[in-house]
């Protein structure tokens, strides 16, 4: 116990020598020497210990002060004999002081240890170089192959193929993720309570729904109109693809979140890409939301209302 706190007085005194060294002024660094009395001496009435069992004498450490004064002074270099160069060398000293941070000097910054923002490219889906391959076949002929198509476990409970249908020589087709209830029982795209709605939001644009076309990611239901597997998609889609390339629109509106990664290949949500054009193989490819979502949330309706007013003025210019 004495060796342990006599150590600890020297390393104080060390830390007072070393502050002034730096240029501390008004640190009284003549601490008391501590003599430790032996267990003979405790009975002496010279003794300045107050409690008789105790074996030492208890410093006066009042005079250290608790807070590290603010050094305005600049650092001195340090030659190697100096009592600080062996302070700093010292493996006794546990916690060195460290010296403050200059004011008005900005912090380095390690590049490598930054977090790198994720760039989403949410324009250039594709080389708008590519083009439609051009058609020798008809929608009629496409939908004919597909037959009572076996290609994917949606096959299996489905009631009827909900294939894509409209005006063959379209300017605009409408592409949704896959059939409800009601498009599984009449094998046609968009006919429930979401496809009225679509009804009217063509309506609104001054075209007849009879002169668009209109399909779907998927034709077959989903089992409790759950999202399509990334396989039962991509079994699907060229199906489709043709279908674009046999009417060769100006202009898709893509509905939904589901439907619009599918069909632009994308991880890029609706509610980013919405509101802008987008180039599928040289067609104009327009983000917005479903039908059925806006049933739930009528408050989208107009953010719909403001991109269909884009595909209005749009085939308006190019006709």
């Amino acid at each position: 116990m004495n060796e342990e706190l006599s150590n600890l007085i020297s390393e104080v005194r060390e830390q007072v020598l070393y502050l002034q060294e730096l240029g501390v002024e008004h640190l009284d660094a003549d601490l008391p020497e501590v003599n430790f009395a032996s267990k003979t001496e405790k009975q002496h009435p010279q003794s300045q210990i107050s409690n008789p069992q105790s074996e030492y004498v208890v410093p006066d450490i009042s005079i250290i002060p608790k807070t590290v004064p603010k050094i305005d002074t600049p650092l001195k270099s340090v030659s190697d004999g100096s009592r600080l160069s062996r302070l700093l060398s010292s493996s006794s000293i546990n916690n060195p002081i460290t010296p403050p941070i200059q004011e008005n000097q900005p912090p380095k910054i390690i590049a490598e240890t930054m977090p790198k923002k994720e760039v989403i490219n949410e324009t250039a889906l594709f080389d708008i170089r590519q083009k439609l391959p051009d058609a020798n076949e008809t929608v009629a002929e496409i939908q004919t192959e597909i037959g009572n198509c076996q290609g994917c476990d949606l096959c299996k409970e489905r009631t009827n193929i909900a294939h894509s249908t409209g005006n063959l020589n379209a300017n605009l087709m409408f592409i949704g993720e896959a059939p409800g209830a009601d498009e599984d029982a009449q094998g046609k795209p968009f006919v429930g309570r979401a496809g009225q709605l679509l009804t009217k939001i063509i309506e609104a644009i001054g075209i007849k729904r009879e002169d668009v076309f209109i399909g779907n990611i998927n034709r077959c239901r989903p089992p409790g109109n759950r999202q399509p597997t990334p396989l039962e998609s991509a079994t699907c889609k060229p199906y489709l693809f043709r279908e674009i390339a046999a009417v060769k629109p100006k202009v898709i509106v893509v509905l939904g979140n589901t439907a619009c990664q599918n069909l632009l290949e994308t991880k890029v949500g609706i509610t980013k890409l919405r509101g802008e054009f987008h180039d599928y193989f040289g067609v104009k490819v327009m983000p917005t939301f479903h039908p059925a979502y806006l049933l739930r949330d009528p408050s989208k309706k107009r953010e719909t209302w403001d991109d269909m007013k884009k595909v209005r003025d749009y085939l308006n210019s190019v006709e």
